[in-house]
């Protein structure tokens, strides 16, 4: 018998497509179950928040996260399906972070695909947006871009990253840019800032409403690779961080900056604000290289513990120097009122106030949260370069 080509090309694909066939009539069917479906965080129309997980097999489910107003987890509840569940609120329109423990394991929402990346650990962002949150949405401006760059840090004598957002335009012009140092705090690293930090979106919608002036912001990592700690870093680990942090920012970060971008680079083109270890960071850079900067900005910071009481020795050429306040356009310091830091930060000032250093001081709601740093961000920003 004849068989023509297109016969015999023809067989070959029927055949191995009956194979399959009967392969997968021989596999045992997956047997669908609630994760299928299942939507985690939920936000309802009053601005609560469903979060839920499957875990049939699982004894305890937790929740905490700096939606709450007390710092003690939530107990999520087990459906007879193995869903466990909360609902929180009605919360506030913002950005929060949470994180899950199952049977004591901390554990990623695995329906949201939203992190937040710290040094040693993630969490979960989820959304709840409203007229509150559109200083730090994503809205139809013109945007800058964020980068992650690579560097060689000679401090450190390994490959190190920072971000750095460059404002709508950069890439067509050829202006010059001041240029704004921006820290984050303890546990974190240089995205932190760029993630659950919101900064490219807060500058985009700067800039865009003309209340900030185009500038390029950079935010290193301020983490440095020191033994792990528990809780607060100890007043050893803290000086080694900021000793080591201070040698990269002013002989790595600052010169890879000024010779990769187009930046402005006398002192009152110069910025730098940090929070919690940022800010110590920024209180330690400010007080012995004050030629460096002319706008300040110390979010939910202070001299911790030891540092404290070394502080007015340590720094005392500068604290005792008259032209310091003539060097400063801008120093301004920011807390929530029931931030844990509080008395860290009295005696902060009560150190500026005995040697007339000039500040401003704003005391805020809330505590120690990204949910007030973002918003000292963008109420700083503006009067920056002025």
């Amino acid at each position: 018998m004849k068989t023509s080509m297109t016969t015999r090309s023809f067989l070959p694909g029927l055949c191995a497509l009956l194979f399959s066939v009967g392969a997968m009539a021989q596999m045992p069917q997956r047997t669908p179950t609630p994760n299928d479906t299942l939507r985690s965080p939920k936000v309802t129309a009053d601005k609560k928040v469903l979060i839920q997980i499957y875990a049939p097999k699982a004894s305890e489910v937790i929740v905490s996260g700096d939606f709450l107003s007390d710092p003690k987890p939530l107990n999520l509840t087990k459906s007879e399906s193995g869903v466990w569940s909360v609902l929180v609120g009605p919360l506030k329109p913002d950005y929060y972070s949470y994180t899950l423990m199952v049977d004591g394991v901390r554990t990623m929402d695995p329906k949201n695909p939203v992190i937040k990346q710290g040094i040693s650990s993630l969490e979960n962002m989820m959304a709840i947006t409203g007229p509150e949150t559109e200083f730090q949405d994503n809205r139809a401006v013109p945007h800058g871009e964020v980068r992650e760059v690579w560097y060689s840090s000679n401090t450190l004598g390994m490959m190190r990253r920072m971000h750095v957002y460059t404002p709508p335009g950069y890439e067509k012009g050829s202006n010059k840019y001041p240029v704004f140092y921006l820290l984050h705090g303890g546990g974190d690293d240089d995205s932190g800032w760029n993630t659950i930090g919101r900064s490219g979106f807060i500058l985009d919608n700067l800039i865009a409403a003309g209340k900030a002036k185009p500038m390029i912001v950079v935010m290193p990592n301020g983490s440095m690779p020191l033994p792990p700690q528990t809780g607060m870093p100890n007043t050893q680990a803290m000086n080694q961080m900021r000793d080591l942090f201070s040698s990269e920012l002013t002989k790595d970060v600052m010169p890879i900056v000024e010779k990769s971008y187009r930046t402005l680079t006398s002192p009152e083109n110069r910025a730098i604000a940090g929070l919690s270890m940022g800010g110590f960071q920024t209180l330690d850079l400010t007080l012995t290289r004050p030629e460096l900067f002319n706008y300040v900005g110390v979010f939910s910071s202070g001299f911790f513990g030891a540092t404290a009481d070394e502080a007015d020795t340590k720094y005392a050429k500068v604290l005792n120097d008259p032209s310091f306040n003539k060097g400063k356009k801008l120093f301004w310091v920011s807390i929530g009122k029931d931030d844990f830091v509080m008395d860290s930060n009295k005696k902060t000032l009560a150190l500026l106030d005995k040697h007339q250093i000039k500040y401003q001081y704003k005391e805020s709601s809330g505590g120690h949260t990204w949910v007030n740093w973002r918003q000292y961000l963008n109420e700083y920003t503006p009067m920056l370069f002025k």
